[in-house]
Parts: structure tokens; C-alpha cells; sequence
């Protein structure tokens, strides 16, 4: 059975359309108008192994925030779709990645339930064209929209791009982890029966 997920959401702010298959192999079109968001997100693809097709038309006349806001909430909902009923599925991810001078903890349960721990302190405001307030941003609104426990805390590191693309990759290697059908696992991985 295919775990793909497909979601369109337009807003006033947005215009969004997303496709996941997450038993993928790392490919990619992702166009949101931003340049540095889109190298994250590709990246996010690859190393996840996650199929990813995302379109975004945003109001970047304003600034980044809906669009990346948005997307989060478009590509954690269709992952949330891919998934299903979560049966066989590991649960539980976790990754420590290094890029360069960065170090970045990320784990992650796909519990149903939300929750964002984010540690990630930055020392500019702009990586290119990308505002790195909206960091925190996605990951928020795509933790929420896939209803997973998320936290992300940088352990060393002084580069922002290097910071913001360890954090994009653990959280991708977490959540492949995570996703992952374990054939030892009957139904799912909880002793309430359910997540």
C-alpha cells in the first residue's frame, strides 16, 4: 500500500498544493518563491527519503511568513495522510547531525499528539532572502498540522545557514526513522492501542 498524501489549501495569503510519498527515495520539486527555503526543504526531501512535489504562490510582497507558515501546514497535513492509521510504524526517531562548525539534536515522536521544543538561537536575522525567525515558524505549524512531538535543540555551531540546514536535515532523518514499518510491530506502537 502506497503512503502518499496529497493536500491543496488556499487562503487570501496563499495558494498551496503539496504531495508526500514517504516511502520515497529523496525526490524533489519544491518552488516557494523563497531561495533559501526551497535548499531547505530539498534537502529535507533527500535526506528524509521522502518524494515531495510542493507548490507555493505566497504574498511575499509582504514578507516570507504566510508562505512559509503556510507550507508547514500543508506538508505536515499531507504527511499526516501519508501515514494513516500508524500501524508498524517505529514511532520514535532521533538524530544528531553535524554540518561544518553545527551540531543539531533532533527527535521525534509521531504520536498524534503536538508539541514543539525548539532551541535552535541564531546570531543573524537573514539567511539570504529567508527571515530566521520563520525557522521556528514552520517547524510549528508543520509539527502541529502532522500532530507530532517535536524537539530540536542546536548542541554547537556558529554559521546560521550551517545551524538552520543540520536542524532541516536531522529533523528530515528523525522523521524517516520514525516512519519506518517495523514487521515486529503489531498494530501500533502503544499500549493504549491507538495514536
Amino acid at each position: 500500500m502506497e503512503r502518499t498524501g496529497k493536500v491543496t489549501r488556499k487562503t487570501k495569503e496563499t495558494d498551496i498544493t503539496a504531495f508526500v510519498n514517504i516511502d520515497g527515495s529523496g525526490n524533489y520539486t519544491i518552488n516557494s518563491g523563497i531561495g533559501f527555503f526551497d535548499h531547505m526543504l530539498c534537502g529535507f526531501a533527500r535526506h528524509g527519503l521522502f518524494d515531495i512535489e510542493l507548490t507555493v504562490k505566497g504574498d511575499l510582497n509582504v514578507d516570507g511568513h504566510h508562505t512559509v507558515e503556510d507550507a508547514g501546514i500543508v506538508l505536515g497535513q499531507a504527511f499526516k495522510e501519508a501515514v494513516g492509521n500508524k500501524e508498524g510504524i517505529k514511532r520514535f526517531g532521533s538524530c544528531i547531525l553535524p554540518m561544518d562548525d553545527a551540531l543539531v539534536m533532533a527527535a521525534v515522536d509521531v504520536s498524534g499528539r503536538h508539541y514543539l521544543d525548539f532551541e535552535l538561537p541564531l546570531d543573524t536575522d537573514m539567511i539570504g532572502d529567508f527571515d530566521t525567525q520563520l525557522v521556528k515558524e514552520f517547524f510549528y505549524s508543520f509539527s502541529d498540522a502532522a500532530r507530532i512531538n517535536l524537539h530540536i535543540k542546536k548542541i554547537n555551531g556558529v554559521n546560521s545557514h550551517h545551524i538552520v540546514e543540520a536542524a532541516f536535515k536531522a529533523v528530515a532523518k528523525s522523521f524517516c526513522e520514525a516512519l519506518r514499518i517495523d514487521p515486529n510491530i503489531r498494530g501500533v506502537q502503544s499500549t493504549k492501542g491507538v495514536l
